[in-house]
C-alpha cells in the first residue's frame, strides 16, 4: 500500500484531500497542530471523521517543531507529500505576522529538509492566488512574473515557492506548487467570506462588503480542487520535457499550477447566490478596500487541463447551495 503524508490534515482542504486519498487506496499519515486560529471543534470533527479510516493516522503537532517531520519521513517513507499546513488569512497576517513566519516559512523548511533526507516521488505544496499580488493583467498565468505581493501572508507563500524551487534544483526533489483560487464548500473555514455571509444572513446580522462591492473572485469548489490535486500526483515535473506554455523550471523538476475555475464572479453576484441559497436577503454595509486585499483574481486553467484533462467546473450557485445546506445541518439552522 502506498503512503501519503498530508500536512494540515484536519484543515478544510486537508480533510477533503486526505479523505480522497484514503478512498483511492492510500495509507495517509496526517499532521495537524489543531491551532486556535479558528474554531478548534470544527477541526476536531474533521479529524474524528478521518480517524474512522483504518489506514489513517495523525500527529497533532506543528510542522515547525524541529525534527518532527524528519522522524515521520524516516519512519513512514511516504511516496507523495501534500503540504497544506499553513497559517492562512490575508488580514490576520497584519495583526500576527510571526505566526506566518513560524508555520509557513519554518514549517516548510522543516518539510524540505525531511524530504531531502528521505526523498518522496512527488511533493505537492500549496501556494495561493495571492502570490500574483499587484499583477493587473488577467487571467493570471503561471508564467507571469509574481514579485509584488500585497500582504505578508502572500509574501510568505511566495517565499515557500522559492524555497521549494531551490531544493528541487539542488537535490532533485520533484515539486508541484499549486496556487489555489478562493476555495469554498462544506466544512470550510469560518473566516472565509461564504461562511461569514451565510452566518450573518441566517442570524439576521449585517454583512460587511469591502471596496463597495467592486470586487471579483475566481471561486473554486472544494470537490473540484481535490480532484485536481489527486490528478496532479502522477504529473511529475520534468524540465527536459515541458508542455506548451508550461511553467516547469528549466533547471529543476519544479512547476507552478493554478487551480481555479477560470470564471471570475462579481462579489455582488456571489452574495446574491448566498441569499438565494439561504432564502433571505442580506443586510449590507459597505466599506473601503481592506489593507493587503486585491480587487480581482482570475485563473488561467490551461496548464491544469493540459496536465490532468480536467479543471474546476462546479457552478457557483450549486456549490454555495451545498455549503448552505451543510451549514444549516451542522449548526442546526
Amino acid at each position: 500500500m502506498k503512503t501519503a503524508l498530508v500536512t494540515g490534515s484536519s484543515g478544510f482542504i486537508g480533510y477533503f484531500t486526505a479523505t480522497a486519498l484514503l478512498r483511492a487506496g492510500w495509507r495517509v499519515i496526517g499532521v495537524d497542530s489543531l491551532s486556535d486560529y479558528y474554531d478548534v471543534d470544527l477541526k476536531k470533527r474533521r479529524q474524528e471523521m478521518l480517524t474512522r479510516h483504518e489506514n489513517f493516522s495523525v500527529v497533532n503537532e506543528g510542522i515547525e517543531a524541529p525534527g518532527l517531520l524528519l522522524d515521520l519521513f524516516a519512519r513512514h517513507e511516504p511516496e507523495i507529500v501534500v503540504h497544506l499546513a499553513a497559517q492562512a488569512g490575508v488580514r490576520y497576517s497584519i495583526d500576527n505576522p510571526r505566526s506566518y513566519v513560524e508555520a509557513n516559512l519554518i514549517g516548510t523548511f522543516e518539510l524540505l529538509e525531511a524530504a531531502r533526507a528521505h526523498p518522496p516521488t512527488h511533493m505537492l505544496l500549496a501556494s495561493t492566488s495571492s502570490a500574483y499580488g499587484a499583477n493587473t493583467e488577467m487571467p493570471y498565468r503561471e508564467t507571469d512574473k509574481a514579485d509584488a505581493q500585497m500582504s505578508f501572508y502572500a509574501a510568505t507563500k511566495k517565499a515557500t515557492e522559492n524555497m521549494a524551487h531551490s531544493y528541487a534544483h539542488l537535490y532533485g526533489l520533484p515539486v508541484t506548487m499549486f496556487r489555489f483560487f478562493t476555495v469554498y464548500g462544506p466544512w470550510g473555514r469560518p473566516d472565509m467570506a461564504h461562511f461569514k455571509f451565510t452566518r450573518a444572513i441566517l442570524n439576521g446580522d449585517p454583512i460587511e462588503i469591502y471596496n463597495h462591492g467592486q470586487m471579483r473572485r475566481d471561486f473554486t469548489y472544494i470537490d473540484d480542487l481535490v480532484e485536481a490535486i489527486l490528478a496532479l500526483i502522477p504529473a511529475v515535473p520534468d524540465p527536459d520535457h515541458p508542455l506548451e506554455n508550461d511553467s516547469v523550471s528549466p533547471v529543476a523538476p519544479f512547476r507552478v499550477v493554478n487551480i481555479g475555475n477560470g470564471t471570475p464572479v462579481a462579489l455582488m453576484d456571489f452574495i446574491a447566490a448566498i441569499e438565494a441559497a439561504c432564502g433571505a436577503e442580506a443586510i449590507k454595509t459597505y466599506h473601503d478596500m481592506q489593507p493587503g486585499d486585491v480587487p480581482a483574481t482570475w485563473a488561467d486553467a490551461t496548464l491544469l487541463r493540459a496536465l490532468t484533462g480536467t479543471r474546476p467546473v462546479t457552478p457557483i450557485a450549486e456549490g454555495l447551495q451545498r455549503f448552505v445546506d451543510w451549514y444549516r445541518s451542522y449548526y442546526d439552522k
